[in-house]
């Protein structure tokens, strides 16, 4: 049976890479560019251009599972740089985290990177991650696909994650940190199948 599947903030789409084409995706996303990127991998899914943040409180009812990943810049540990300007954090996170806890009553994840603070609410924290979900995520070992990403360039990158994207005329932003904002699809599949139970292989 098809999932109805709401998938917030969704970049160019690593973390649904690996559901499948038999679901009902709907993809939110505000960059009109990087929308385009992700329809062209996902010709599919259903996209919405617009506020993730806004869209989720008119729509939550609608889906089976929402995967939302906010957009973690002002949460980061990079924040302490010192050449990076020193911005609130975004409370728009636990607003929605808060949201769905209360009102939710299908599957929901809240994915974000591990913030330089103590996080406001416990999440689990799996690889270089971090959850808010209504159901349990158990760790998993990715092992060489994430090893000295940081570092790496955009060729690797786009082989780590099996998103071609060099030749994209369509988007002139930095394809680098688009790469990285990414969930790894071994790491998203991980997720989708702890939220329907589906038996785990762990990858090595």
């Amino acid at each position: 049976m098809a999932i109805k599947i709401l998938n917030l903030y969704c970049g160019i789409g690593g973390n649904r890479k690996l559901w499948g084409d038999e679901h009902e995706v709907t993809a939110v996303e505000i960059s009109p560019e990087i929308a385009a990127i992700y329809q062209a991998f996902f010709p599919m899914d259903k996209m919405i251009i617009g506020d993730a943040h806004a869209y989720l409180l008119e729509h939550w009812k609608e889906f089976d599972f929402i995967w939302s990943s906010p957009v973690c810049k002002s949460h980061s540990k990079t924040i302490f740089w010192n050449h990076v300007k020193k911005i609130y954090p975004d409370l728009s996170l636990y607003e929605e985290i808060i949201f769905l806890k209360h009102f939710c009553y299908g599957k929901w994840v809240v994915e974000n990177v591990r913030p330089y603070y103590t996080p406001l609410i416990a999440p689990q924290i799996v690889d270089r991650h971090v959850f808010w979900a209504n159901f349990n995520i158990p760790p998993i070992y990715i092992g060489e696909v994430v090893s000295n990403d940081k570092g790496n360039g955009i060729k690797v990158k786009m082989q780590k994650r099996g998103m071609e994207i060099s030749n994209w005329k369509g988007f002139q932003g930095d394809k680098r940190q688009l790469l990285n904002n990414c969930v790894y699809p071994e790491l998203g599949l991980h997720v989708f199948n702890s939220a329907f139970k589906i038996k785990q292989e762990v990858l090595v």
